[in-house]
């Protein structure tokens, strides 16, 4: 038997139906360290931190801080960010900007279902190699669609592929349709 037959037999024995888990993957108990670039360093009090909505929207604005409890992952729905922005007729994605000049991308509505603009992992901060002060977070896909530093969500009409995305990964990466390259 196999590694991945042995991870998805481990969770037959734990109780977890293995069809939540994609095609190809396994399961793990450690939170894995991925991203390009350096960690960047904020001050304690944030201070030098802000998120910018802009793009395709009626009302551009930035952010600095905010509160939503009761949940694993602890954030602000990105669709209530988006509809303060006042999405335009025609606006079809989300351009996520982080540090070190990463993007992604995602089409809007993916972004609007389950999206979220999280800020505490596990019951504490985000540790700075996950993405402290706030990261994006969308559930359903790979998650390279969901920046880490994040600082700014443009709301476009047009797709535009991010970083990972022009590097040969997959556009829309549903992990469920084994999405991963282009």
């Amino acid at each position: 038997m196999g590694f991945f037959e042995r991870n998805r037999k481990a969770l037959v024995e734990r109780g977890i139906d293995p069809a939540r888990l994609p095609p190809g993957q396994y399961t793990t108990e450690r939170f894995p360290v991925l991203h390009v670039g350096g960690v960047p360093a904020y001050a304690d009090d944030l201070s030098d931190w802000d998120l910018h909505v802009f793009g395709a929207v009626d009302r551009p604005y930035v952010l600095t801080k905010w509160t939503m409890l009761d949940t694993v992952w602890k954030g602000v729905p990105i669709r209530d960010l988006l509809d303060r922005a006042g999405i335009r007729p025609g606006a079809a994605h989300l351009v996520e900007h982080a540090e070190n000049g990463y993007t992604t991308n995602v089409p809007l509505d993916d972004a609007r279902a389950s999206g979220m603009l999280a800020y505490e992992h596990g019951g504490a901060p985000l540790a700075p190699d996950h993405g402290y002060p706030a990261r994006v977070v969308i559930p359903h896909l790979y998650f390279w669609k969901s920046a880490k530093w994040v600082r700014g969500l443009e709301v476009t009409e047009q797709d535009r592929p991010g970083f990972w995305e022009t590097n040969g990964y997959h556009n829309h990466a549903d992990p469920f349709r084994e999405q991963r390259y282009s």
